[in-house]
């Protein structure tokens, strides 16, 4: 299995050495091209002077002066070229190099080629010029003219080496290699170190995400120093996925030992009765009233099994939206009010409804939204003291709805609010052993809330407690 070192180097050195490559070719083509047509230029100039020159000496017929042949020679040394006339038949009959006479002289050239500098006045050509020369050389022939009839009498053919041309290209080239070698060194240590350096967060992650899948919930992955923004939200992500399993995991921990100790007491309970009664201990006189007591925490049971599934229920799939529906939360609070009409007047609680006047829609699961309204009422009248106070009110704004269930009684330490909504959490450590209530009501309310889309908060200060709700306004 390739890394990502090899995944990123080989393609990436791929490229750098075809471009390169590209570049070197290019750039030793377009120097060779200038170096070339420099020297052309050049020998041209040269080329061009020279015939001027013996165009005017070939008036006079004077070709072979002294003042012509120096004039030839410091030409030719001053360009550091070399130069050859040749008469109108292509017969060569002075060299630069040796203008007093030379072995060259007599010599023919090609037919065809003189043709061709008489037609296009110039020609540029490179090769070896034998049997003159045996190393390759720039040649430029340019025509004699007559000064009169401007036609042609002879021609001039200038000439220099290719080689130090050749030694500058090749000079060039050399140091193109040497720094080209140097760059692609140093990118490949540079690309060495930095895929060193992003693969360590992500060998980092990896150890932590087999840590954790070994068991280690508490396993996280720690970035220091400065990595790629994208390496950090992957351990960001990481980090926030790991503490929230492993919130869950100790959530479900939790539950698994809330219900197992939940049930423990009202099973130990049933059985001891039913043992009781089977064995002669209960007689049977008192059996109908031990009977009756089994009934009630069978029923206790029964309710855990229905909160627990409603619970299951919420945190699988929410309310579906075709379960909701518009409603009146007016009538709503007011018929949830009227199931309690029984507790309240047994304590002598003072109620308190602030309500509109108008019908109040909304859009919502009626009947979770009834049981909400019944676990908050329920709750603060059973916190309620003998003649306190309980609130009930709903107000609007423009676009909410906001329910509000308030009772007087002993204040909730502020330690205890954020703890009040979880699973089994309760409030009154004693109703444990008087075994009112599980413990679940508060977690269904905000479950059913929250899978409405909606907040429910809770505040608690100076004798009074306050929970407030919020669904959307239905004109």
């Amino acid at each position: 299995m390739k890394s990502t070192f090899s995944r990123n180097f080989f393609p990436a050195a791929i490229m750098l050495l075809a471009a390169m490559l590209l570049v070197g070719t290019s750039f030793r083509a377009l120097l060779g091209s200038y170096l070339e047509d420099n020297a052309m230029e050049g020998l041209e100039n040269d080329a061009s002077t020279i015939a001027a020159l013996a165009q005017a000496y070939y008036l006079d017929r004077n070709l072979d002066s002294t003042d012509f042949l120096i004039n030839l020679t410091v030409s030719s040394q001053v360009s550091g070229a070399d130069a050859m006339i040749c008469d109108q038949q292509g017969q060569l009959l002075l060299c630069s190099d040796a203008p007093f006479g030379c072995e060259h002289q007599g010599m023919v050239v090609n037919s065809e080629y003189l043709q061709r500098v008489f037609t296009q006045g110039v020609a540029r050509d490179t090769g070896i010029m034998e049997p003159i020369y045996d190393q390759a050389r720039y040649i430029v022939s340019v025509p004699i003219l007559d000064a009169v009839t401007s036609t042609p009498v002879g021609l001039v053919m200038v000439s220099s080496p290719m080689a130090a041309t050749m030694k500058v290209l090749k000079q060039a080239t050399d140091i193109y290699l040497f720094v080209s070698l140097l760059v692609i060194a140093i990118a490949v240590v540079a690309m060495t170190i930095n895929a060193r350096r992003q693969a360590k967060p992500l060998q980092q992650l990896a150890k932590a995400a087999n840590a954790f899948g070994h068991g280690d919930l508490k396993a996280r992955v720690q970035l220091k120093g400065s990595h790629p923004r994208e390496v950090e939200e992957l351990a960001l992500a990481f980090n926030n996925m790991a503490s929230y399993l492993e919130k869950s995991e100790y959530q479900r921990q939790e539950f698994v030992a809330n219900v197992s100790h939940e049930l423990k007491t009202p099973m130990t309970t049933i059985g001891g009765y039913v043992d009781g009664m089977l064995d002669g201990t209960i007689p049977p006189e008192r059996q109908k009233h031990y009977m009756r007591l089994v009934s009630d925490e069978t029923k206790r049971l029964s309710r855990l099994v229905r909160s627990m599934l409603d619970i299951s229920r919420l945190d699988q799939g929410g309310i579906p939206d075709e379960r909701k529906s518009r409603f009146d939360l007016c009538e709503c609070l007011g018929q949830v009010l009227i199931t309690f009409e029984q507790k309240i007047n047994g304590k002598g609680l003072e109620v308190e409804v602030a309500m509109p006047e108008h019908p109040v829609y909304t859009r919502a699961d009626r009947d979770s939204i009834t049981q909400v309204v019944y676990n908050l009422v329920d709750n603060a009248v059973k916190f309620c003291p003998q003649g306190g106070k309980l609130c009930l009110k709903l107000r609007e704004s423009s676009t909410k709805v906001y329910v509000s269930v308030a009772n007087d009684g002993d204040t909730i330490p502020p330690e205890e609010l954020p703890l009040v909504f979880d699973r089994f959490h309760k409030l009154d450590k004693s109703r444990s052993q008087n075994r009112d209530g599980w413990g679940l009501g508060l977690y269904i309310v905000k479950t059913i809330i929250c899978s409405h889309g909606e907040d429910i908060s809770v505040t608690s200060r100076e004798g009074k407690t306050e929970f407030t709700f919020t669904l959307p306004l239905v004109n």
